[in-house]
């Protein structure tokens, strides 16, 4: 249940958050089979989620805990929070994730609160906008924690695109101005004609 991460020990939580019985169709009748989604993190800003499919459910549940282990990310945190706000999709359902302030919790659903506490999210709000399907969701929440952009990198991204523009502007304006010469120039040239 350990892992070595910066030559210190970091213990990663594996939570289970849904076992589904499924069947498949097969010439001699119906194959019942189990999947678990686990969700693993550290609770320091590394989360991971996966699905595990096998014919019995500790097998399945240890599946899931492989493929949550190695699909862990690193999500950019702002204190106890998430630096901006952000809508995470996948397949039908939408999440929306919004930083809380301080002391607010974690407001939100089954799968999206465990993913936010095993990240390290202490103050979160959160809605579910579409799918009520547990793994949709939590594949929602995933894609939408992933898509975070650190906080020093918004900030100088949002000074670029104002500087850019300020740029754009100043150069339409002094296009403008070029050409309000040039205009006014062969206007003189022809009334001297």
């Amino acid at each position: 249940m350990e892992e070595v991460l910066n030559e210190q020990q970091v213990e990663i939580i594996d939570k289970v958050i849904a076992i589904n019985r499924v069947s498949k169709a097969h010439k001699g009748g119906k194959k019942m089979a189990f999947t678990a989604l686990v969700i693993a993190g550290d609770g320091h800003s590394r989360v991971g989620c996966g699905l595990g499919r096998a014919n019995e459910v500790a097998d399945a549940i240890r599946k899931g805990v492989s493929t949550a282990r190695k699909n862990l990310v690193e999500i950019p945190l702002k204190g106890t929070t998430i630096p901006h706000e952000v809508i995470g999709r996948f397949s039908a359902a939408q999440v929306l994730l919004k930083p809380a302030s301080e002391g607010t919790g974690v407001i939100a659903g089954s799968s999206v609160r465990a993913i936010c506490e095993l990240a390290g999210i202490k103050d979160i709000l959160t809605k579910s906008l579409r799918s009520d399907n547990v793994i949709n969701v939590a594949k929602a929440t995933m894609q939408g924690l992933e898509s975070l952009r650190k906080h020093m990198e918004l900030k100088s991204e949002i000074e670029g695109e104002s500087a850019a523009s300020d740029k754009e502007q100043t150069g339409k304006i002094k296009e403008e101005k070029e050409a309000e010469k040039a205009k006014e120039e062969t206007d003189t040239d022809a009334v001297h004609e």
